[in-house]
């Protein structure tokens, strides 16, 4: 099939897309990519990407068409936002361009926040009068809330007639949590529509594991990776840090950045926690098996105070699972029952924290042997349904019906 890929983040940024696009090229299915320039994590454009450069080239037989996008900067909405908005208005025109010169079959668009990156999706659906899946992995106007703390009725009002819209124009909804069915089918007439498609991993325990990584504290390493943002509530992961404080041998580490880490090293300063609780920044995604090798435990925080973060299961949860590791979470809801589930760890209500350093000091510390076979449970469930190459597979199913 020739498939035209949409999404606001690809390659060089390291997004599920990529796996999308290089996946069903080896496939056989020929694919094109209408992208931004790319700018994620850091919000400057990467070196030698630009207005006027790189706008079309291909990587690995993928053929990439990048619009212009104003970068999205640091810790700046306003700045966020005209990322968002450029990137659909350019991308709409470019949809206009591609649409005219070539045949499509499909379009696929990679939906992680912002909803409206799928609006160029619709621009070429409407044009070729072909099928559009759009994966959603972010429920919208519910993620305006909980992610950037976005109240104003008419603004929330606006953008769910943006998404009534887009479900409206689209042929099949992927969702990567079960807990989302329900809810989008309540915006309209969609169940139909509406199909699980989970997120999956890399399969960290056959990735190399000898990356060098910094000298990490001696101890029981509890270790959080990932985006260190408002989400994941990271004032609870303090707060159990606080409470176990004197537990000397357990130690946080967390991997990452975000918009909460200058608040997690403040934090570390203003309660004494040097020695508990060490923060190593950002490192490539090669780097991870590494890490969850180290770890004793890795720690899965969601904020809930939201009901649409209750519905999400967070990506990193499959990486857990994948490296084989017992995970110890404060987190509601499809993540919780996915854990309770599949048995690969312990999971107290989100922001609990006091459940969760009880949870450490009488169920985890008295038998580790029996704590370290949760993660082999984990394993087991990531390699019959989380695995990279059965998702794809799934994907180039539901196309092709």
């Amino acid at each position: 099939m020739n498939i035209l890929l949409v999404t606001q983040y690809f390659y060089p940024e390291n997004f599920k897309s990529n796996d999308i696009a290089f996946e069903l090229v080896k496939r056989g299915h020929k694919i094109h990519v209408l992208t931004g320039i790319p700018n994620y994590p850091d919000g400057v454009y990467y070196k030698g990407y630009g207005l006027f450069t790189k706008n079309i080239e291909t990587v690995n037989k993928v053929k990439i068409y990048r619009a212009f996008q104003l970068s999205r900067g640091r810790n700046n909405k306003l700045r966020l936002t005209l990322n968002y908005l450029s990137f659909v208005l350019f991308g709409s025109l470019w949809a206009v361009f591609i649409a005219l010169i070539n045949h499509y079959d499909c379009i696929i668009v990679h939906a992680p926040s912002p909803i409206t990156q799928v609006i160029p999706g619709v621009v070429v659906k409407r044009l070729k009068k072909i099928p559009l899946y759009i994966w959603v992995l972010d429920l919208w106007p519910e993620a305006m809330q909980s992610g950037a703390g976005i109240s104003n009725n008419y603004i929330l009002s606006f953008v769910d007639k943006v998404v009534k819209y887009i479900y409206n124009n689209t042929t099949k909804i992927l969702i990567s949590s079960q807990e989302f069915g329900p809810k989008i089918a309540k915006k309209g007439n969609y169940i139909e529509k509406i199909k699980y498609f989970p997120n999956w991993s890399e399969d960290l325990l056959n990735m190399p594991q000898d990356y060098p990584i910094p000298s990490l504290p001696k101890g029981f390493i509890i270790m959080l990776a990932g985006n260190l943002g408002i989400s994941q509530d990271l004032e609870a992961v303090m707060k159990v840090a606080i409470e176990m404080k004197n537990d000397k041998n357990i130690k946080w580490v967390l991997i990452g950045d975000g918009s909460q880490k200058k608040y997690l090293d403040d934090s570390i300063i203003a309660h004494n926690l040097k020695q508990n609780v060490f923060t190593f920044g950002r490192f490539p995604l090669k780097a991870m098996p590494s890490f969850y090798k180290a770890a004793s435990a890795m720690l899965l925080t969601l904020s809930g105070k939201h009901s649409d973060l209750k519905m999400v299961v967070p990506a990193r949860l499959q990486s857990y699972m994948a490296a084989g590791r017992p995970v110890l979470a404060m987190i509601d809801g499809a993540a919780a029952s996915l854990i309770q589930e599949t048995n690969c760890g312990y999971a107290v209500n989100g922001g609990d924290y006091f459940s969760l350093a009880t949870i450490i000091r009488e169920k985890v510390l008295p038998d580790l042997e029996a704590f370290e076979k949760l993660g082999g449970n984990g394993r087991n469930y990531f390699e019959k349904h989380f695995q990279k190459d059965n998702c794809i597979n799934n994907l180039c199913e539901i196309i092709n019906q």
